[in-house]
């Protein structure tokens, strides 16, 4: 296990990258502080801070992108209370989640269980029940999500007011739709949308995931 000092890069850190990037972004980005635990989540992520998710787990709370619609995990906030590690805890078996959005889709870094492709990111879609490769890293999820272009991504899964409904939903919560938009009634125009936290949406969808996996 990596000590602190070997986890804190301060010759190439990787915030100033995301800041970079940040600045130049195309859509709403909000960096929170971060808070006092951020010590001991990076020990608990084990990657440095010159790497995209070890910066944002030890520079920020979280970080939250296009009003709201996609956050980014953190080292925790008042606003954003899951912190990386243990928003994983008794969840990530074989994958490690790290962001979520609004509308109860899920982001994780396959850990083997999800394909042969180790580190990719996968997405777990509030319309589906099965684990969507994204052929991309967590670097580049990043910085596609802060230059806009997940907007053809997400096409299908917004409806007329998503920014201002997106604005105002706790950053720990997300919209749950029902009839279930995986099933053949369920759809973003027709079925009804409420808001629950994010721990009750993804522990469904994992153990219904486990359940049509056979896993």
């Amino acid at each position: 296990m990596r000590t602190l000092e070997e986890l804190i890069d301060e010759s190439d850190p990787g915030m100033q990258r995301i800041q970079e990037w940040i600045a130049a972004a195309t859509v709403h980005v909000e960096i929170l502080p971060p808070s006092d635990q951020r010590e001991q989540v990076l020990l608990d992520v084990q990657v440095t801070t010159r790497s995209t998710m070890g910066a944002i787990a030890y520079e920020t709370g979280g970080i939250v992108v296009d009003d709201g619609w996609l956050r980014f995990l953190g080292s925790g906030h008042p606003s954003f209370t899951r912190t990386l590690p243990a928003w994983n805890q008794g969840r990530s078996h074989g994958f490690y989640l790290i962001a979520d959005d609004a509308i109860g889709g899920f982001f994780s870094i396959n850990g083997g269980k999800l394909g042969e492709d180790f580190g990719n990111v996968y997405y777990l879609a509030p319309d589906d029940l099965e684990w969507e490769p994204l052929e991309i890293g967590y670097t580049d999820l990043f910085h596609i999500a802060v230059t806009g272009g997940l907007s053809d991504f997400y096409r299908d899964l917004r409806w007329t007011s998503w920014q201002a409904d997106a604005r105002r939903l706790a950053r720990d919560r997300c919209f749950f739709f029902y009839p279930f938009l995986w099933t053949a009634e369920g759809s973003i125009a027709k079925s009804t949308r409420n808001d629950v936290p994010a721990s009750e949406a993804f522990d469904l969808k994992n153990d219904l995931f486990q359940q049509f996996s056979g896993d």
